[in-house]
């Protein structure tokens, strides 16, 4: 009867090798094949859609160190009757497993890291952002590079971003965990995972404390700024360009590799080509009347026969000046750089424009931060060029005052002194 099991491994053990193969059957469909060389190996036969079939299950051992004991045995035939009521395939079922299992095998983590790193590269990500994702993940690889990808769990992240974090660097395993959860979604994304362990460990982590980039927010000492840079006196394209800092706020890298074939003085528009963004999107700048005044005068010096810089480095016109030369001009006037860096200038003007009431979605769209909606993206660089047209020239304005504000005061004491002596 099918469902009788006969041996035992007393059994098993006491059967000896014949001329020919021959089988000890248990029941359910499983036998035991013993060969002349004395090789024993376990077979399970069944009926799917009509036709006979059978499944090897592995060699025979009692004490299943290099094979199958009896009830091991029993228990796979057990496993593959289920799949069987299920209308499945034991034979079938042992090929895909065995297919995804040499997938996993080739998809380790290092494989999908190197391809989603490859995939990004193809999409202009900066050099230099593409330089931190390759050293976050650099992080990761001794414990997790070799692994299936599928396979990993939130506790071997864990153990990952812990070994960081007890290093002291706690926003390197913030950023680390974040980096590695691209990397899963990568292979969810082509088939290769199903899960992200890393996004279940968000609030595993201890939360760095952020230092803000350093900035004034008070006008009187950020109209003390604005006159000390106009009494700068070293190279007048580093004047200028603090000088823009404060009235356009782009980000620094933006503002000295600037061109000057992305300005148009005579329509006031400076567009910042995509490649050299953040978000690896065009950005289009509308120009005051006091940021087309310094660079009409600015091009009568690096606009002549020096190339197409508008701020070359002392050493060469090809070059920009450099990424420490505006924060080295900060500091030779007296300012820290726990007071105020180039890039602490847009968080001047973003605190200073929300404070006014201005809308904050235009502010957005001037400091090029970008939505991570498609649709709202495309509407906000649709509809705000008039209004921010109307916000820069108001900064601009306001700016002037913040600078001119001690020297109006000083003019109205020195009046005030002359009518009182009179």
């Amino acid at each position: 009867m099918a469902g009788k099991l006969n041996l035992s491994d007393a059994a098993i053990r006491a059967a000896k090798p014949r001329a020919k193969p021959f089988k000890l059957t248990d029941g359910r469909g499983l036998h035991l094949l013993i060969n002349p060389n004395g090789s024993r190996l376990w077979r399970m036969q069944y009926r799917f859609a009509g036709k006979q079939r059978m499944i090897s299950l592995g060699s025979y051992d009692a004490g299943g160190r290099a094979g199958l004991s009896l009830q091991q045995a029993r228990d796979k035939v057990s496993d593959a009757r289920e799949l069987l009521k299920n209308n499945e395939d034991p034979a079938t079922k042992r090929k895909l497993d065995k297919i995804t299992s040499q997938i996993a095998n080739a998809n380790t983590f290092n494989v999908v890291a190197d391809e989603y790193i490859a995939k990004i590269e193809k999409e202009g990500r900066a050099s230099a952002t593409l330089g931190k994702i390759r050293w976050l993940v650099d992080f990761a690889r001794p414990k997790l590079g070799e692994r299936p990808i599928a396979e990993i769990k939130p506790a071997e992240v864990l153990a990952v971003l812990q070994a960081v974090e007890k290093r002291g660097r706690l926003e390197s395993a913030r950023r680390l965990r974040s980096t590695i959860s691209r990397v899963f979604r990568h292979a969810a994304a082509t088939a290769r995972a199903e899960t992200d362990p890393a996004a279940l460990l968000m609030g595993a982590l201890a939360v760095p404390v952020v230092k803000n980039r350093a900035a004034i927010l008070d006008p009187d000492r950020f109209g003390g700024l604005l006159r000390a840079i106009d009494g700068f006196d070293g190279q007048l394209t580093t004047r200028a360009a603090l000088k823009l800092m404060a009235i356009l706020f782009p980000r620094p890298g933006e503002l000295r590799q600037a061109a000057w074939s992305e300005f148009n003085l005579d329509k006031a528009s400076w567009v910042i080509p995509a490649g050299r963004t953040k978000m690896r999107r065009e950005h289009r700048v509308p120009l005051p009347r006091q940021a087309v005044a310094i660079l009409r005068e600015l091009r009568e010096v690096t606009g002549q026969g020096c190339g197409n810089l508008v701020f070359p480095g002392v050493r060469s016109v090809r070059r920009p000046i450099s990424d420490g030369t505006l924060n080295a001009a900060l500091r030779r006037l007296g300012y820290s750089k726990d007071e105020v860096t180039a890039h602490g200038l847009r968080s001047t003007a973003s605190t200073f424009l929300n404070e006014a009431g201005h809308d904050p979605d235009v502010i957005e769209a001037a400091l090029a931060h970008v939505d991570n909606d498609d649709v709202r993206r495309a509407y906000n660089r649709a509809t705000y060029w008039d209004k921010r047209v109307d916000l820069m020239q108001w900064w601009a304005d306001r700016v002037d005052a913040m600078r001119d504000a001690e020297i109006i005061a000083g003019q109205f004491v020195e009046r005030a002194s002359k009518i009182a002596g009179r």
